[in-house]
């Protein structure tokens, strides 16, 4: 392979060539860096788009997307470096250099939320409801970002050579450490490639699917914020899956567990269990109204 192909050899796709940047006035641009752009863009809208149609101010969020971005993006730097320290100690001003990589989208998603509730708090809104209102948007970005780490050659798994294959050539990696002793064991004999599962395709498909789950839902949800625990539980479910397969895992410190499995599986309780607790508190104040009716009806009776 040459050093720009990317293959998909049992599905029969062989892309030659592909660039992982371009320039625009001798200033070099990233694709990953453009797609994540896509991506924000395109969940911004929807999320505009989803207040529009529930009768709400579109205006409110775009004002919060302005400081949810911003806000995001440091939040996604201070994860990644909070987890992969070791890469930063022996030169601290790294941290500062967006340019060499190293966000992580956990990061991201925490700072938005804690943002959301801030922003609600000042502007005396709903945060439920707005969370509610953004969580389409939000997975589906996620979605659209996956594919600036296909552009990247990272994201990717474990060996594999089964129907979703991919071939990456071995110095187009963009960090070899992602190349594990199993992938190298499996590199044919005399070949300048590795054959890996393609994880960034599985999460952004995955991501998909919760998008659509989100918009069919949301007009049944039963109370303010259902919508935020169904993105956790599937956000989280399919991340925890698929979180397993990676090379390019961050642990917690000090020992060989996934960080972002330990999260997603927390993601996944927090919103099961929120989700049981809300709905039998409203169970409950339903039959409680239903005997207060009875009682008054029966009051009434007596009275007559």
């Amino acid at each position: 392979m040459n050093a720009g192909d990317i293959a998909f050899p049992n599905l029969g796709i062989y892309l030659k060539n592909v660039p992982t940047s371009f320039h625009i006035f001798g200033f070099e641009v990233y694709f990953y860096g453009l797609i994540i752009g896509i991506g924000v863009i395109a969940g911004i809208l929807t999320a505009v788009y989803v207040a529009k149609v529930s009768g709400q101010d579109p205006e409110l969020y775009w004002d919060f997307a302005l400081y949810a971005v911003i806000f995001s993006i440091l939040g996604a730097r201070i994860y990644y470096v909070l987890f992969s320290w070791s890469e930063f100690k022996g030169n601290p001003l790294r941290v500062f250099n967006f340019r060499q990589g190293g966000l992580a989208i956990y990061g991201a998603v925490i700072a938005a939320f804690i943002t959301l509730f801030v922003y609600a708090r000042v502007k005396k809104r709903n945060a439920l409801l707005m969370g509610d209102t953004a969580m389409a948007g939000l997975i589906l970005g996620q979605a659209i970002g996956r594919w600036g780490n296909f552009m990247n050659r990272e994201v990717f798994g474990e060996y594999y050579n089964g129907l979703f294959s991919m071939q990456l050539p071995i110095t187009a990696v963009r960090d070899a450490g992602d190349i594990t002793a199993n992938i190298a064991a499996h590199i044919p004999e005399g070949a300048n490639y590795i054959n890996v599962h393609p994880t960034f395709l599985y999460e952004s498909l995955w991501n998909l699917l919760v998008f659509l789950l989100i918009l069919l839902w949301r007009k049944h949800k039963k109370f303010d914020g259902e919508l935020c625990l169904l993105y956790f539980a599937g956000y989280g479910l399919g991340r925890f899956i698929i979180e397993g397969i990676r090379t390019d895992t961050l642990f917690l410190p000090g020992t060989t567990v996934p960080v972002s499995q330990v999260l997603s599986l927390l993601m996944v309780v927090f919103a099961v269990v929120t989700d049981v607790l809300v709905r039998l508190k409203m169970r409950k104040q339903s039959t409680e109204a239903v005997m207060q009716n009875m009682e008054k009806v029966s009051e009434q009776e007596e009275k007559e």
